[in-house]
């Protein structure tokens, strides 16, 4: 395996830090996909800092705040090897109901105050808003995490699911590490017109759902606690059609002597040098086969070859509902 010291960091765009190439998001470890092993989850945010990883990926909205209780303590001796990206202003019921956004300033300052305090840290080193407020212009949500970055409560500003011009306003406010959106083989929009802006104005993307979260890999819903109940590429007419897609980039995956997921992976590590995917890995297992994927080297050919046979075109299903797609300003 590539040790950590021979691998090239990344850099999160023009103004931020180096990180490792890969993230490890920490969601999944707080019962969105069904339920999971606290115990594990620990072990397996110990393994990805042992391997290297500096970069991982929480909201303050992931199981309630028990997603940061979490990694305050995994982190309790590692504070100063990682760097923790927040998420803030997703509106939640107890029930676990959706309840909108709210990015205005003052919630921006009162969310972050509690994630210090659950993180048991004195700064976090990337905030950024889960989605557009609609009611609160981009500007004021930006200015406000630029004023606890004077204060120093905050390092660096992310936005997450916006629009090219959501990301051009808020880069007139303060600089932009990453945007932080979603990109697999088979969701590909943001290549059209938000990638070119993000070059343009050296922003950086952290990729989730790399594997569409576990459909590329094969993975099953796990139990009516599991998110993707919700999500149309997970209906049953509609798993029927993808998982043929599936099997072709098994296929491929085999010709090279690899797995789909690492394949997936390496698809995305291929396509710039400005992409950090960030994987959400639950188990050590899940870790270690995603971080092969820095081992694996793609030619243009192959990355057309792979293109063409696991087409986005050909996938069944949005990777969100009707609403949620309406509503995500990074699909207007």
């Amino acid at each position: 395996m590539t040790t950590a010291s021979a691998i090239q960091p990344r850099k999160l765009g023009r103004t931020g830090p180096a990180v490792f190439p890969i993230a490890l998001g920490c969601m999944g470890m707080s019962g969105v996909y069904g339920p999971a092993d606290e115990s594990e989850s620990l072990a397996t945010i110990h393994a990805a800092i042992d391997a290297g990883v500096t970069l991982l990926d929480t909201g303050d909205f992931y199981g309630m705040g028990h997603n940061e209780m979490l990694l305050s303590r995994a982190l309790r001796f590692f504070r100063e090897k990682v760097l923790i990206s927040v998420k803030f202003g997703a509106q939640r019921g107890p029930d676990g109901a959706w309840l909108g956004y709210d990015a205005r300033p003052a919630a921006v300052k009162t969310a972050l105050a509690y994630s210090l305090k659950r993180l048991g840290v004195d700064h976090i080193d990337i905030y950024r808003p889960a989605r557009l407020d609609p009611n609160v212009p981009i500007e004021d949500t930006i200015g406000a995490i630029a004023d606890m970055i004077q204060a120093g409560y905050v390092r660096y500003v992310g936005l997450s699911e916006v629009g090219p011009e959501t990301i051009r306003r808020a880069a007139q406010i303060h600089p932009i590490t990453d945007l932080q959106i979603e990109y697999s083989l088979i969701s590909r929009t943001p290549e059209s017109k938000i990638f070119p802006l993000l070059d343009e104005l050296g922003i950086a993307v952290t990729a989730y759902g790399v594997l569409s979260r576990g459909l590329l890999s094969g993975s099953l819903k796990n139990g009516p606690g599991d998110i993707r109940n919700r999500f149309p590429r997970f209906a049953d007419e509609n798993a029927v059609q993808n998982q043929k897609l599936v099997s072709r980039l098994a296929e491929i995956a085999s010709g090279k002597g690899i797995t789909q997921s690492q394949l997936a992976v390496a698809w995305a590590l291929a396509k710039s040098p400005s992409i950090i995917p960030v994987i959400g890995s639950r188990t050590r297992a899940q870790l270690a086969e995603s971080l092969a994927a820095l081992e694996v080297i793609l030619t243009p050919a192959e990355i057309t070859e792979i293109e063409s046979s696991v087409s986005a075109e050909a996938v069944a299903g949005t990777r969100y509902d009707a609403h949620q797609m309406q509503v995500l300003d990074s699909e207007r």
